[in-house]
């Protein structure tokens, strides 16, 4: 096994590969023992950075693939029918091996190209890769951070930019992340969304992840689809907004999951300077790569 590193700024994690793993939830063998997973042709992968729209694809994905949950007849949480393949969690019906599961089956997963199964690397499969602003996600997962009992809490923001952009994060850097799965796009049958496309038009994205999905929806459906992954209206639905997640691994006092939903929050708390720091650190890393992020329009994707 590759050298397993600490991590300074977070005790709670450590680093492998350039990746960072939470100590207690994602132990390297396991980690390891992923690369061996075996793959359906059916199953579908949502892989995302943290805090790039995980929860909200989660339940779009929920909704196109089960008309129970459409309908309201089928009452299990997203984390359930679309499970974290890395972490190894105990279903509620007490099954912990996710080869088990009928098909189709729907992952997520934050891992990078690196850790995933072999077998995704040959387009057996389907993924979808969701994107979100990297300004954006630098002040969500501030946030985030502070209310997950599992994360060493950064003493102000300044702290955490400058943990940011070392990848002393969970997930580590997400330059390197992104570039992993962008640089590799034609191993892998991948369709890449981004989350301010999803908020600026979700009908558009909705159809586009069917077609690459082959599930046909029709009008009524597709509706339904649109209204319950609103904003609004997730946040206020216990199967998706994970607000009942147990109190030690989060502490809703401080935040939840589901904060704004916008674009360009990191207006609110970014300095001209880090801004311009991060701007300079974006050119050169990303420079290689055909990528275009909406920064700075402030629209909620309830609206």
């Amino acid at each position: 096994m590759d050298t397993i590193a600490s991590v300074s700024r977070d005790s709670n994690l450590y680093r492998y590969e350039g990746f960072c793993f939470f100590k207690e939830l994602m132990k390297p063998e396991f980690i390891n023992s992923l690369q061996d997973f075996e793959i359906r042709e059916d199953d579908v992968f949502m892989i995302t950075y943290p805090k790039s729209g995980t929860i909200w694809t989660q339940q779009i994905l929920s909704l196109i693939y089960s008309e129970g949950y459409r309908n309201g007849t089928e009452q299990i949480e997203t984390s359930e029918k679309v499970p974290w393949i890395e972490f190894q969690a105990v279903s509620k019906d007490g099954n912990t091996d996710p080869q088990s599961r009928p098909s189709p089956r729907l992952f997520a997963s934050h891992l990078s190209y690196r850790f995933v199964p072999r077998e995704l690397k040959n387009k057996k499969a389907k993924i979808i890769y969701v994107m979100r602003n990297p300004k954006d996600v630098i002040k969500s997962l501030y946030h985030f951070e502070a209310m997950a009992a599992y994360a060493e809490t950064s003493p102000n923001f300044d702290h955490f930019f400058q943990k940011f952009l070392d990848g002393d994060v969970f997930a580590g850097s997400w330059f390197d992340h992104v570039q992993g799965w962008h640089s590799h796009k034609d191993c892998c049958n991948i369709l890449f969304i981004k989350y301010e496309d999803m908020i600026m038009d979700l009908r558009s994205v909705v159809k586009q992840m069917c077609v690459f999905l082959e599930k046909e929806l029709d009008n009524d459906s597709l509706n339904i689809v649109l209204k319950r992954a609103t904003f609004n209206e997730m946040k206020k639905d216990l199967l998706a907004n994970k607000e009942n997640m147990p109190e030690d691994f989060f502490d809703f006092k401080i935040g939840k999951f589901m904060r704004k939903g916008t674009i360009g929050d990191w207006k609110n708390t970014m300095t001209v300077a880090q801004s311009e720091a991060f701007d300079r650190i974006f050119q050169e890393k990303m420079k290689y790569l055909d990528l275009n992020f909406t920064w700075n329009i402030n629209e909620n994707r309830s609206e």
